[in-house]
């Protein structure tokens, strides 16, 4: 009788695997239809728990508005913290900001700062990251966590790799980031020589965000503006 139960409940979490591609399918779709409208716009990356006196909330926003000062949209992940404050400072500036937002247990809720024709909800990350390396022409990178780390590691696996064309990685904020370049430099790189040299040559570490606006404008002073794969 237990075997029948088990066999019985074995057959429909295998239904239901099969009927969430249809799930799966209509959040790229809309992904699709919406963000190819959008334009050039460069991602912005961040802890959702920082607060709006932090230096590095304050900092996301002005890096936000110099980004849209110079022609790009801004993307973030819809939330609070960095990612209110790269869509508070695109928002402010007057030009795109777009929120792609996904469901969480803890912390995430849409901003207010987006584009109300460009906030898009997502249950699953993996749909919401390809959104992320599609549509934008660069990843800003301010302090964060997990996610945070989630998105700067695949980003540089995807170009090591291959899978997308290049785009810029700028990590914003020497204090926080310069342990991480050491470390991948020194124990990676040199001591078990488990990357290349040239697979740093994207990896930007900067304080301002008149840094972030230099390294975007000569990277596509070569490359057209475009999406990624």
């Amino acid at each position: 009788m237990r075997d029948e139960q088990h066999h019985k409940r074995w057959n429909q979490i295998k239904t239901n695997d099969s009927w969430a591609i249809f799930k799966i399918m209509g959040e790229f779709v809309n992904g699709y239809e919406k963000l190819s409208k959008i334009g050039p716009c460069v991602s912005i990356f961040g802890s959702a728990r920082t607060k709006p006196d932090n230096k590095y909330y304050k900092l996301a926003e002005e890096v936000a508005a110099k980004i849209v000062d110079h022609g790009y949209g801004v993307i973030t992940g819809g939330g609070p913290g960095i990612m209110e404050a790269g869509n508070k400072g695109a928002h402010i500036a007057g030009g795109t900001s777009v929120g792609l937002n996904i469901e969480l247990p803890f912390e995430q809720h849409d901003n207010p700062y987006i584009d109300s024709d460009k906030s898009l909800d997502f249950d699953y990350f993996f749909v919401r990251k390809v959104m992320f390396v599609k549509y934008s022409q660069g990843f800003v990178v301010m302090p964060g966590g997990f996610g945070t780390l989630d998105e700067l590691f695949e980003a540089i696996t995807l170009i090591q790799t291959n899978k997308i064309e290049k785009f810029p990685i700028i990590l914003v904020g020497t204090e926080f980031w310069g342990g991480l370049i050491d470390w991948v430099k020194e124990v990676l790189l040199s001591k078990f020589n488990n990357v290349s040299a040239t697979d740093l040559d994207l990896i930007h570490l900067v304080d301002t965000p008149e840094e972030v606006i230099d390294i975007l404008d000569v990277f596509y002073k070569e490359y057209r503006l475009s999406p990624n794969f």
